[in-house]
């Protein structure tokens, strides 16, 4: 029996293209749905912003180890 590939070999240069390629389609799915009024799209803005929300939080952020930290 198959199973799904749990391994995947992706760059920081990948997942980056993959966030903004999802924020790209959730704008123009946005844009529409404010244009015709209707609400064909809300699922799918739904799952975009939670596979967004699911790729942040597994994201490691380093603070550096010497001098003040600056955060935005």
């Amino acid at each position: 029996m198959t199973s799904y590939n749990v391994n995947f070999e992706l760059s920081v240069e990948d997942v980056e293209l993959i966030e903004t390629a999802l924020r790209l389609t959730k704008q123009e799915l946005s844009n529409e749905q404010l244009v015709t009024d209707a609400p064909a799209h809300d699922e799918t803005l739904r799952r975009i912003q939670d596979l967004l929300g699911r790729m942040h939080n597994q994201k490691v952020f380093y603070r550096p180890r010497a001098g003040a930290y600056i955060g935005g």
